[in-house]
């Protein structure tokens, strides 16, 4: 198994999955290491959703793909490579987020991250999200195929509605996992001298 820096430092957003099945406990550990990560207070407001059921998973999907028709798509077409691309590698990566659009519901496994809050706030995510890292994390390491998208919460309550959420439970993420169609390799960011500053804003970190 790869250290943790070479997992981190090759944990691309990988979009084309295999419908291949995952077994149960690799998924089990996938969610332990979800359970590990720091929240609030150690509360525990978590909640993880495991959808395998495909009716469901079109249900979302539906809100899903109205959402990249009407926002994502035209967002990537019109929008400048981010910082270590370029306008080629960025459109293989729109054609990717469009693969999965089109086979969301054929991810073999979903994991839906939420909270039990009723009146969630803007701390709310530090409470699920590093938990979501470290599922992402642990998908890498086994050599699972994932991503992390809250692309439905354009649609937020009809989505929600289609995953059966109750009353006062919110989705944050949704992590589609297969095994990937494609390779692990180093993931593309711009350099730390451009985005690390100092005591001050526009300040440079003296050690980008």
């Amino acid at each position: 198994m790869p250290d943790l820096f070479e997992i981190m430092e090759s944990c691309r957003a990988m979009r084309r999955l295999k419908p291949d099945p995952v077994p149960d406990d690799l998924i089990a550990k996938i969610l332990q290491a979800g359970i590990c990560a720091p929240n609030g207070g150690n509360i525990q407001k978590w909640r993880f959703l495991v959808i395998k059921d495909r009716k469901i998973k079109e249900a979302v999907q539906v809100w899903y793909k109205k959402a990249f028709d009407e926002w994502i798509g035209p967002r990537y077409l019109n929008s400048s490579p981010p910082p270590g691309t370029n306008k080629e590698k960025y459109l293989r990566q729109h054609s990717a987020v469009e693969y999965l659009t089109d086979h969301f519901a054929e991810a073999p496994v979903w994991i839906v991250a939420c909270v039990a809050d009723p009146k969630p706030d803007r701390s709310t995510g530090a409470s699920i999200y590093p938990a979501v890292q470290n599922m992402l994390l642990a998908a890498r390491a086994l050599g699972l195929g994932c991503t992390l998208t809250t692309r439905h919460l354009f649609y937020e309550k009809e989505a929600e509605a289609a995953l059966g959420l109750p009353e006062g439970v919110h989705s944050y993420a949704i992590l589609p996992i297969g095994y990937p169609m494609g390779k692990f390799g180093p993931v593309k960011r711009g350099p730390l001298k451009d985005i690390v500053y100092q005591d001050h804003w526009g300040t440079p970190y003296g050690n980008a």
